[in-house]
């Protein structure tokens, strides 16, 4: 008896974190154990991302025999060195195949001269953005404090895009890259040739909306890693929002920052039984058990095609401040390539279901899945019986309920075919839930080439609206779209939902019809007006693709104003996972985005924009289901509010937001000039409606769906730690 006891003491101490390794579910440290067996088989030669591994295998290649094959190796290598992240030596490598090309008349696409001034381009990039990085570093338009100390780089990639263009006077994506290069010089736009130059007034701002600041570097949030996901969300239940950020190496480590409430955040990776869980293109959280506390979903394998059979992780938090991986003994475990998925409660059982999708190619079906939660911590694939089981190679979920009758329905976003929305229909008559396609009929199915996706109120008048941003363009495309001329790349959509079942295409009208090439992305209320705006993160694979994170402010819910320039956020780097929240406890919105490229050298720093505020008044609601699921996905809120003129109606739906990036599950909703709250109505997912009054604004309350009263929230306001101007080196 008395081992027994001695037992448990011991289990309990070392689940405390009293012993000298810190606490790790045994289900975490299968899968980590899993994880690394990934990077054991790694396959250089199919695997095109990872470019680390890739220089390792091409010099391992026996030399061609003939000159032509010998230089062809010579650049393929240089190419590799690039995307690695060995700039300088793909640069010298450039340099000698140039020389030896000639002779042999090899011509090369791009040109020996593009990657030349892409190579040196990316080395001014690294040398001044990363070694020295500082809070002006790679923002379009670049100011003063981002001009480059070491020219070098930039001198050099100026020369050699000077001679493409020389050559190629209409290659809009050099002359992007140009004017560039003479930005990170401060000689933009004096010294830029005049035929080249893209005007000043094409980045002015159509707003001023205050300036962002940066605040990762002084926070210790500038993580540096490749593309991820990232969340924003409140873990530990003290009322302060914390960061979840990852990284898509297969060896990078998901990142656990807490916030410390004084201003500062401390690292809980392993103190949360984290080691281990590596990689995930996105992550996103939801409290699947309904245990009162959030849980985290990391999506791996996407974009890597046959190397890309990886597990999923589901992190189930355990309320102690450590996270259990649960995937195995869920029923969640499988091995498909992908990188989204959506909660929503699609049977109103009060329990979170899961929907991922997957991506499919030629050589590989990949049918996305829907895991219904059996309310016993388990859940059981549904998708092939309610007609979800998809085909397609799906880069974006969304679940909203597009007709207002509480039950979510579904939108896939597929690249390179039409897009589908799925209605929700309930149960038939043998109690099997069923989705019907109603894409045609709803008129939603483009653009052709998308990526994220979400649903949103964006005009206040009661019923989803859809946004679906377009992917395919290039650095020429955006140049053409910001120079006012004609370009191939794909726009957006912005479906007005006309409440009848169909939705109409108003991205002209409302000015949100540029060239985005979205990968992360995210919506909230920045200016807390009342109005959703929107944050997309941008760009691709190709280092090329230094085009600017954009930001767009909803003007009354009649069109979008680009803001981009005057809040600071123009980020060249390539934009993922996008959070918004309120981290400071000051009643807007700030935005976490995880920034880096998909090459293995293509790591850039994350960062925090801190909302400047505007003066308008807020409501911050953390609602909490009782016959509806805990977090209230799901849940329809209006506030009818009263000015000295007017009656209006704010609405807001609860979840995380878009499908690349997890902004908190607390409700964070402007009210603008209002004067007065004249009620608060919650509609669940259950059926309850709850109408309040007396509601004070700028206040914070928990909404309990059984409550006849809302219960104020201590709102602990912070101050993010500031410090002056420094150097940042990585």
């Amino acid at each position: 008896m008395y081992m027994i006891l001695f037992i448990l003491i011991l289990s309990a101490l070392a689940h405390s974190g009293c012993t000298s390794e810190p606490y790790q579910a045994p289900g975490t440290k299968r899968m980590a154990q899993r994880l690394a067996q990934l990077v054991d088989g790694i396959n250089p030669e199919e695997n095109i991302y990872l470019s680390a591994h890739r220089v390792a295998w091409l010099r391992k290649r026996p030399p061609a025999k003939s000159a032509v094959l010998k230089l062809s190796q010579q650049i393929e290598l240089a190419k590799e060195l690039l995307q690695a992240g060995e700039s300088a030596a793909a640069a010298d490598l450039f340099q000698t195949v140039r020389g030896q090309a000639g002779a042999n008349r090899l011509r090369t696409r791009p040109s020996l001269e593009e990657m030349l001034a892409l190579s040196y381009l990316r080395l001014g990039e690294q040398k001044n953005c990363l070694d020295n990085h500082n809070l002006a570093s790679c923002l379009l338009p670049i100011e003063a404090a981002g001009v480059h100390k070491d020219q070098a780089g930039s001198r050099s990639a100026i020369h050699f895009y000077s001679e493409v263009l020389r050559k190629s006077p209409f290659d809009l994506t050099s002359r992007w890259l140009l004017n560039i290069a003479y930005m990170t010089l401060g000689e933009y736009p004096h010294k830029v040739p005049e035929q080249w130059l893209i005007p000043p007034a094409a980045f002015a701002a159509d707003y001023e909306i205050g300036r962002f600041t940066d605040r990762a570097p002084d926070l210790g949030l500038d993580a540096l890693g490749l593309a991820g996901g990232s969340i924003m969300e409140d873990f530990d239940n003290d009322g302060l929002q914390d960061i979840i950020a990852s990284s898509w190496g297969l060896s990078d480590p998901l990142r656990y920052f807490h916030n410390q409430g004084d201003g500062r955040f401390a690292e809980y990776t392993s103190k949360a039984g984290l080691t281990g869980i590596v990689g995930g293109l996105n992550v996103n959280q939801a409290d699947y058990d309904n245990d009162g506390f959030v849980d985290v979903l990391v999506l791996r394998g996407g974009w890597f095609g046959a190397d890309g059979l990886h597990p999923n992780s589901l992190l189930r938090n355990q309320g102690d401040g450590t996270f259990a991986d649960i995937t195995e003994e869920s029923g969640l475990l499988s091995l498909h390539p992908t990188q989204t998925a959506a909660w929503a409660d699609y049977d109103n059982d009060g329990h979170l279901d899961l929907f991922i999708g997957n991506e499919s190619s030629p050589q590989q079906n990949h049918p996305c899945e829907l895991f219904r939660n059996n309310g016993d911590g388990t859940f059981t694939d549904i998708a092939a019986a309610t007609g979800l089981d998809v085909i397609g190679f799906i880069k974006g979920v969304a679940w909203g309920d597009i007709d207002n009758d509480r039950l979510p329905d579904l939108y896939i976003s597929r690249l390179g075919e039409a897009n589908l929305l799925f209605h929700n229909d309930g149960p038939g008559p043998n109690g099997q839930w069923h989705f019907t396609d109603i894409t045609q009929h709803a008129g939603v199915s483009q653009p052709v080439f998308s990526f994220p996706v979400w649903f949103w109120d964006y005009d206040n008048d009661g019923w989803l609206d859809l946004f679906v941003s377009g992917y395919k363009a290039d650095a020429g495309d955006v140049a053409a779209d910001y120079l006012g001329i004609p370009h191939k790349g794909e726009p957006p959509r912005l479906y007005r939902n006309l409440g009848d079942g169909t939705f109409s295409n108003l991205a002209t009208q409302t000015r949100s019809n540029k060239v985005l090439y979205t990968m992360g992305c995210n919506y909230g209320d920045l200016d807390n007006d009342g109005w959703l705006d929107f944050y997309a993160g941008t760009g691709d694979p190709d280092y090329r693709s230094l085009m600017p994170n954009r930001m767009f402010r909803n003007n009354g819910g009649d069109f979008f104003e680009d803001v981009t320039a005057s809040g600071g956020v123009g980020h060249l780097q390539k934009g993922h996972g996008v959070a918004f929240g309120d981290l400071d406890n000051d009643g807007d919105q700030d935005i976490y985005a995880v920034i880096g490229g998909a090459y293995s050298g293509d790591v850039f720093t994350n960062v925090l924009f801190e909302n400047p505020g505007h003066g308008n008044h807020w409501l911050t609601l953390q609602l909490r289901g009782v016959q509806s699921n805990r977090a209230g996905f799901g849940a329809r809120i209006e506030v009818i509010t009263q000015t000295a003129t007017t009656r209006r109606i704010i609405h807001s739906q609860t979840g995380s937001g878009a499908s690349f990036g997890a902004s908190t599950l607390q409700q964070e909703i402007g009210l603008g000039n209002a004067e007065a709250i004249e009620e608060l109505v919650i509609r669940w997912p259950s059926g309850v409606v709850q109408n309040f009054t007396n509601v004070a604004m700028d206040q914070k309350y928990i909404v309990e769906e059984d409550a006849a009263d809302l219960r104020l929230a201590d709102m602990r306001k912070i101050s993010l730690r500031r410090s002056k101007e420094k150097i940042h080196p990585h």
